[in-house]
């Protein structure tokens, strides 16, 4: 089923309107808060925005920053959902209101705390519904928010220089997207190892890296608009001719040839079934 929703994966550090985003002097094709703008499919302000705060141990402190950020944008119906216990994904309050949103928001934090407290929940089985019925729903998440949006998720690990066999740790994330693996601040933080381990060790997969301050939009389950102003990597192990992954022992280092890269920046379109990409200056028209 092609789902109706949209999804908006955000790569973390996304501009809030404080100029804090270093990119933003060297890039003329920055767009002020381009990111938080497209958190509505409507440009209405007021569609009801609710941030789920589970991933974060400071949802207070998180609240005054977007509250801020969201003020500047011109949004004037935004709440937050503090669920941090599985007993909190069986709040009625919280799944009506997650029922009446217009778009739901995973804040960064730990993707694997969203993974384990609301995965098969209520609450996500609602997102989950919303997402592939309805095409004035958006599902949006930063950093660890836009990482467990996949249904193969890193949790942790693959940090070291080499790709080290059973250095990183795969699991479930909510499953709203099937064929992509997704990983955050990705050139800041080196992270292309880790996530070209992932699509590696699982070669039905696209691997999605997500530069700061930067994101995709994906319509229909496949269409893909690249925003802001970094740079996403897709990493396409579809392609590989010769690698040992299957075979090495714990501990060795993993070789592969003929892995596949494209790098995406803002106005650029990639579609996640066919791997193509196309650019243009203008902005990508929405889906019939």
């Amino acid at each position: 089923m092609v789902p109706k929703g949209r999804l908006l994966l955000i790569g973390g550090a996304e501009d809030k309107g404080e100029n804090k985003v270093p990119i933003a002097a060297h890039n003329k094709q920055f767009v002020h808060l381009e990111i938080l703008k497209e958190l509505v499919s409507e440009k209405s302000l007021d569609d009801r925005i609710e941030v789920i705060t589970t991933a974060t141990g400071f949802p207070m402190e998180i609240r005054a920053i977007y509250e801020k950020a969201f003020s500047k944008v011109g949004y004037t119906n935004v709440g937050f959902l503090d669920i941090h216990t599985i007993a909190d994904t069986k709040n009625t309050e919280y799944l009506d209101r997650v029922n009446k949103a217009d778009t739901i928001m995973f804040c960064g934090g730990d993707q694997f705390k969203i993974a384990t407290i609301i995965g098969g929940s209520p609450i996500s089985d609602a997102i989950y519904r919303r997402y592939k019925n309805d095409p004035k729903f958006t599902v949006a998440g930063t950093s660890a928010g836009a990482m467990v949006m996949s249904k193969l998720m890193i949790q942790s690990g693959g940090t070291n220089e080499a790709l080290i066999d059973y250095d990183l740790r795969i699991s479930s994330g909510l499953g709203l997207i099937e064929e992509c693996i997704i990983d955050t601040h990705f050139i800041r933080r080196g992270r292309f190892g880790r996530l070209a381990h992932a699509v590696i060790s699982n070669s039905n997969q696209l691997g999605i890296g997500l530069g700061e301050d930067t994101a995709l939009l994906i319509r229909k389950g496949r269409k893909a608009q690249c925003l802001g102003s970094g740079m996403v990597v897709i990493i396409d192990a579809r392609h590989i001719e010769q690698t040992n992954v299957s075979d090495v022992e714990k501990g060795d280092p993993i070789y592969v040839d003929n892995l596949r890269v494209h790098l995406l920046v803002r106005n650029c379109e990639f579609n996640i079934h066919t791997c193509k990409l196309s650019y243009s200056h203008l902005k990508p028209i929405e889906d019939e």
